[in-house]
């Protein structure tokens, strides 16, 4: 396992037909979006899981913490923990949740900036929101002593 400061992360924003997936590098501060993953009833196909962990071998999960506009917890939380804590009992990788507030707006704008005018039910912007989702996990981690930098 790296370093704090030195990690592979793997994000995700959980939906229930889709999950968006991005992977990120703690050292750059950066991430980029996967191919998202298909879900039934916010179940994913756990072989494509276990071969993204494989590919990748991450450090860490962060898994996007859908919340209310007034920060409170939903039933989509619920069920956003849920997939995390199965992430963490299937691979031992620890996971952290992350406020996702306005993600999907953000990801929404991204998108039509990029050209995207399609139906987001069709092609969605579940990869960009889990990207958002990892560099939120980076800034709240911003001023925080780095490995191998004064103060770790």
């Amino acid at each position: 396992m790296a370093r704090p400061g030195e990690r592979l992360i793997l994000g995700f924003d959980f939906g229930t037909r889709r999950i968006g997936v991005a992977v990120g590098n703690e050292l750059l501060g950066s991430a980029r979006e996967l191919e998202p993953l298909p879900a039934r009833e916010g179940i994913p196909d756990w072989a494509r899981v276990a071969r993204l962990v494989e590919e990748w071998r991450p450090d860490l999960f962060v898994v996007g913490l859908p919340l209310t506009a007034d920060g409170e917890e939903q039933e989509m939380s619920t069920r956003a923990r849920k997939f995390g804590k199965r992430l963490f009992g299937r691979y031992g990788v620890p996971c952290e949740m992350v406020d996702e507030r306005g993600s999907t707006g953000e990801a929404k704008a991204i998108a039509r900036a990029r050209g995207q005018h399609r139906s987001w039910r069709d092609e969605g912007v579940d990869g960009i929101s889990a990207v958002l989702i990892v560099e939120r996990w980076f800034a709240a981690r911003e001023g925080l002593p780095r490995a191998g930098t004064p103060g770790s």
